[in-house]
């Protein structure tokens, strides 16, 4: 049988590609080459789906730092805004969680995944899961269809390229659409893990004496070689065994990768333990507590102020020792504590790997694809949208944004490029 536009991968930007196609009208076929659909989206928010992010425009493009900026053309047309009201017409509830996360009602993942999945049923879309393809057929510069590995051919007026990157592999997300872009001609850009925790091997996280340890309302930031600021991010994170990881650690670890790319060797980080407060303001308001508490060793005194855990480590940083009581604290190391809870060092070796990071970096080139319509500007007929794509954001429902917003615009025009042939 032949389809006006076969859509290859049903995770979040294959879906919504699916939706919009069928919603102009065409013939479509959504493959997959795993038993499940939307099965990343299943997981995705910690199982309970953030589908988007409320932000301004302008703010979410910034948090979409791996060229957010290509995506104003698609954003314009299906944003955040539309994703919130095509959800909502699906009788989706939606609330508004910390800084512009959505989720649906039910804080069920499933809730979402059913319903896209349902829509897609009612557009009367053919589906075909356990179907992996294997090449993407092109005639006369332009995409024809596709050839399953079972040696099934199938012809298409259009394709569309969703099986997203190569992080998350268990959700079928293993890389296959570069070899299909690079034979259309296509140059994809360097690969590299993002939102994924960083290593480090710091004698402190070697002994596992900080594994576990959560802070709150801190500020991680990246250096580069000569000392400049590369990027800081305030809010949470964790030491593991082996690294840091949390909100802020996963939002710095694209940056890290690229410094040591540059650089080689190691990067260097450092922690803000109170962003709030000044190093005067640290060093004036804790020699006041132990003059309050006199008679008790100083690391007493400040267990509740600083993480207890940290405090060997930041007196050793420091040059104090740990019994000593306010008549002895010597005020130049007491300084220099506030220095070192300031900025707390910690020299990053590396990250876990693409396979376990949230989201990939680098993709198919994007000046190679038509930022309006994500068709290809090589090969007609031949779309791409969602994670192969390089774009990447942060976590907090922006890299399901781009998903969104690639996969419905890459939908509705690979049929209204097939309708125009047709004519």
């Amino acid at each position: 049988m032949n389809y006006d536009v076969i859509v290859i991968g049903a995770g979040s930007s294959g879906l919504m590609a699916s939706v919009s196609a069928g919603e102009a009208g065409a013939n479509v076929l959504l493959l997959d080459k795993g038993d499940k659909l939307g099965r990343k989206l299943g997981i995705s928010g910690g199982g309970r789906c953030n589908v988007t992010n409320a932000k301004e425009l302008d703010e979410l493009i910034k948090n979409i730092p791996g060229n957010g900026k290509y995506l104003h053309s698609a954003l314009a047309t299906f944003g955040n805004r539309q994703i919130i009201g095509f959800f909502e017409e699906l009788g989706i509830r939606l609330k508004e969680e910390d800084n512009g996360r959505m989720f649906p009602v039910s804080d069920k993942a499933k809730t979402v995944v059913d319903a896209l999945v349902g829509k897609v049923r009612s557009l009367g879309v053919h589906i075909r899961v356990n179907s992996p393809v294997d090449r993407v057929l092109y005639s006369d510069d332009r995409a024809v269809g596709v050839r399953l590995k079972s040696g099934e051919s199938i012809s298409a007026g259009s394709v569309i390229v969703a099986v997203g990157g190569k992080s998350v592999p268990h959700t079928g997300s293993t890389g296959d659409g570069y070899a299909w872009a690079e034979e259309a001609g296509h140059t994809i850009t360097e690969l590299f893990p993002t939102e994924v925790p960083l290593t480090s091997s710091a004698s402190f996280i070697q002994s596992k004496e900080l594994q576990g340890l959560s802070l709150r309302n801190v500020t991680l930031t990246v250096w580069n070689a000569k000392g400049k600021a590369v990027i800081s991010h305030e809010g949470d994170m964790i030491f593991t065994h082996f690294g840091l990881s949390g909100p802020i650690a996963l939002r710095c670890s694209q940056f890290v990768v690229k410094e040591l790319r540059k650089n080689g060797g190691d990067v260097k980080a450092t922690i803000d333990l109170k962003p709030d407060r000044t190093i005067d303001e640290l060093y004036s308001e804790t020699m006041a507590m132990c003059k309050d508490d006199s008679r008790k060793a100083v690391k007493n005194v400040l267990k509740g102020y600083y993480p207890e855990r940290m405090l060997p480590l930041l007196f050793l940083k420091a040059g104090l020792r740990e019994d000593v009581t306010y008549d002895n604290i010597p005020k130049q190391a007491w300084m220099e504590l506030a220095r070192v809870v300031k900025a707390f060092p910690i020299r990053i070796n590396g990250t876990l790997s693409i396979e376990e990071a949230f989201v990939t970096g680098g993709g198919v080139h994007l000046k190679e694809i038509d930022p309006k319509t994500l068709q290809s500007k090589l090969m007609g007929g031949l779309y791409f949208c969602g994670e192969v794509l390089d774009i990447h954001g942060y976590t907090g429902g922006y890299n399901i944004t781009a998903a969104f917003s690639t996969g419905y615009n890459a939908g509705k025009h690979a049929a209204e490029t097939v309708r125009s042939i047709l004519r």
